[in-house]
């Protein structure tokens, strides 16, 4: 099969007119547009989101989500990680959720499947007070994504596989459909939380989107692991590759490389577009 292989593309005020050049100079039509400043959606939505779709048409280029950010501290580490990530501290959960919602009116106005975001360090524990009340957020943003139309996709990280697969059953219990997940394998390692070709055995079928990045455990209690150039980390990208065509998954693997942009990051995504074909025996 030929792999549908893309890149995150981050929308801002200075390059949403020529958004795509990036995707189109790589040879590839797909990608995830990213969001975290939700001030972007103030001004000219409009004209924004129409010009976003023209693009769309004009150069054939067909997003398969927007990744959603949200205000407000964000730490990534193991320390303040946990009561500033996504939707579980409760200073910012119900203006994040508000927000969330106005990437899902974008996500749906220029016509991608779902919004993508990270939901923060769930609760392993169901019994957890905190669990329900984070339930029920989530839930809120996913139906107000269920009415418009498209999913609601956590990605992995902070969670380990069956905290994340209990949190969508739960999810799905009170009356939704259209949750998924966007699988980032290095996120995984680099927090701590599972092995990623293990974990397609946990929640394979909620996969939906592939984060294609590489890194390690973490060493310390902490900072997360260290991310990677794909290949060159912990990942098992061959077997992971295989498996993931073995259980049927047939949708976007998306190119991650957390560096600045420039030389150095535009030959390692030239590289993994390379490595993908040929892990996928194209």
């Amino acid at each position: 099969m030929t792999l549908k292989i893309g890149t995150i593309i981050g929308i801002h005020e200075g390059n949403y007119k020529n958004l795509f050049q990036k995707l189109v100079n790589f040879g590839l039509h797909t990608c995830q547009i990213s969001n975290w400043n939700v001030k972007f959606y103030d001004a000219d939505y409009e004209t924004k989101v129409a010009c976003v779709k023209q693009q769309m048409k004009d150069l054939e280029v067909a997003p398969s989500a927007v990744w959603a950010g949200y205000s407000g501290l964000v730490c990534w580490n193991f320390t303040e990680g946990p009561v500033t990530m996504g939707l579980v501290p409760e200073d910012h959960r119900q203006h994040r959720v508000e927000e969330l919602k106005r990437g899902a009116d974008f996500a749906a106005a220029i016509g991608v499947r779902a919004i993508i975001t990270h939901c923060g360090f769930l609760p392993e524990n169901m019994t957890d007070a905190n669990f329900d009340i984070i339930r029920c957020a989530i839930y809120d943003v996913a139906a107000y994504c269920k009415n418009l139309g498209i999913g609601f996709w956590f990605e992995t990280g902070q969670e380990t596989p069956v905290a994340l697969l209990r949190m969508i059953q739960a999810v799905e219990a009170m009356g939704l459909d259209n949750l998924g997940i966007n699988l980032d394998p290095a996120n995984l390692l680099l927090y701590g939380k599972g092995n990623p070709i293990d974990a397609l055995n946990v929640f394979g079928k909620y996969v939906h989107n592939i984060h294609v990045k590489d890194g390690f455990v973490p060493t310390t209690g902490t900072h997360l692991g260290k991310e990677a150039q794909v290949g060159q980390g912990m990942v098992n990208y061959p077997r992971f590759v295989k498996r993931l065509l073995e259980i049927g998954f047939h949708e976007e693997f998306i190119i991650e490389r957390e560096i600045p942009e420039g030389e150095q990051q535009t030959a390692d995504i030239r590289e993994t577009i390379q490595n993908l074909k040929v892990w996928a025996g194209e």
